[in-house]
C-alpha cells in the first residue's frame, strides 16, 4: 500500500489529560499521587505478607500474590506519565516511550486475565475434588500454570504492540486520553488499520473471552457442586471462598467491557475518561483490599506478622 510520504512521519504523540484545567490539574495530583502510593503499599504488602507467613503457602494465595504483582505493574506503567503530566503545560510522550507503555499495560491485563481463570479453575479443583487437590494443584504444576498466564500475555502484547505500532502515523497525533489507549491511537494512523484492528479484535476473543469462558465455566461446575452439599454451613464456607474472586472477576471484567465494547458515539470523551480512571487507576488498588476484606486466613496472618514484629521491637 503506498502511503502520503509528503507528511512527516510522527515522533510524539500529545496526551490530553484528564483536564485542561490548570488549578483542577493541582487538585487531581495529590489525589491521585495517594492512590499511586496505595496501590503500592497494599498490593506490596500483600504479597510480602503471603510470602512472610507460612500458613498461606498454598495454592490458592500462591496465585493470589501474582496479580497484585501485576497491580503494581500495570498501574506504575501508567500512573507516574500521568502524575508528571498534571505539572506539564505540554503533555507529549515519544513514540518509543508510548508503544512501550502500551505493551506492559497490555502485558499486565492479559496475564490478569489468564491469571483469573487459573484462579477460578482452583477454586473448583478445591470445591468439586477436595480429595485430589493437593495431588491437581501442585507446586510444579501451580508454577507451569503462572508462567502460561505470563508468556500468553506477554506474546498477545508483543504481537498487538508491533502491528500498531508499525503503523504510518504523519499529521495527527492527539491522544483524547490520560495513557495510550490503543483504540484511539489506530485512528491516528494515516495506514489502513484494518489488519491492526483483526488482530487487536482476534487477541481480545483469544485471550479475554477464552479466560472469561473458563470462568464461566469453572463457576458453573462450582454452583453445581456447592448444590450438593448437604449441610448449609459448608455450602456457606464453599461460597465465600470464592466470593472474593468473583467480586474482582466482575468488576474487571464489566469495567473493561465498559470501556472498549461500548459503541463510540454512545459516550461523551469525558466519559470514556472517567470509566478508563476506574479500570486504569482505581481497580488495581482495590483488588488488594477485596481479596482481603472477607479472608479470614488474611486477617489471622496480618495479626501473627503485627505480633511477632512487636515482639522483636521490644
Amino acid at each position: 500500500m503506498k502511503e502520503d510520504r509528503n507528511h512527516t512521519s510522527v515522533a510524539m504523540f500529545v496526551l490530553l489529560g484528564l483536564s485542561d484545567e490548570k488549578e483542577l490539574q493541582l487538585i487531581l495530583f495529590p489525589i491521585f499521587l495517594g492512590i499511586y502510593l496505595l496501590t503500592i503499599i497494599w498490593n506490596l504488602g500483600l504479597i510480602l505478607l503471603i510470602r512472610m507467613d507460612s500458613h498461606l503457602h498454598t495454592p490458592m494465595y500462591f496465585f493470589l500474590s501474582f496479580p497484585s504483582f501485576i497491580n503494581i505493574c500495570y498501574s506504575s506503567s501508567i500512573s507516574p506519565r500521568m502524575l508528571s503530566d498534571f505539572l506539564k503545560d505540554e503533555k507529549t510522550i515519544s513514540f518509543i516511550a508510548c508503544a512501550t507503555q502500551y505493551f506492559v499495560g497490555s502485558w499486565m491485563a492479559q496475564a490478569e486475565c489468564c491469571l483469573l481463570a487459573v484462579m477460578a479453575y482452583d477454586r473448583y479443583v478445591a470445591i468439586g475434588r477436595p480429595l485430589q487437590y493437593s495431588a491437581i494443584m501442585d507446586p510444579d504444576f501451580c508454577q507451569k500454570m503462572v508462567a502460561g498466564a505470563y508468556g500468553s500475555g506477554f506474546l498477545g502484547s508483543l504481537i498487538q504492540t508491533v502491528s500498531c505500532f508499525h503503523l504510518y502515523f504523519c499529521g495527527h497525533n492527539i491522544i483524547p486520553n490520560f495513557f495510550c489507549d490503543i483504540t484511539q491511537i489506530i485512528f491516528l494512523s494515516c495506514s489502513n488499520p484494518f489488519m491492526s484492528q483483526m488482530i487487536l479484535f482476534l487477541e481480545s476473543i483469544f485471550v479475554g473471552f477464552t479466560s472469561f469462558l473458563v470462568i464461566l465455566l469453572s463457576y458453573g461446575f462450582i454452583a453445581t457442586s456447592i448444590l450438593k452439599i448437604s449441610s448449609i454451613k459448608g455450602s456457606a464456607k464453599a461460597f465465600n471462598a470464592c466470593a472474593s474472586h468473583l467480586a474482582v472477576v466482575t468488576i474487571f471484567y464489566g469495567m473493561g467491557f465498559s470501556v472498549y465494547l461500548h459503541p463510540s458515539s454512545s459516550h461523551s470523551k469525558k466519559q470514556n475518561k472517567v470509566l478508563s480512571v476506574f479500570y486504569v487507576i482505581l481497580i488495581p488498588m482495590l483488588n488488594p483490599f477485596i481479596y482481603s476484606l472477607r479472608n479470614k486466613e488474611i486477617k489471622e496472618a496480618l495479626m501473627r506478622v503485627v505480633k511477632k514484629a512487636t515482639y522483636l521491637s521490644q
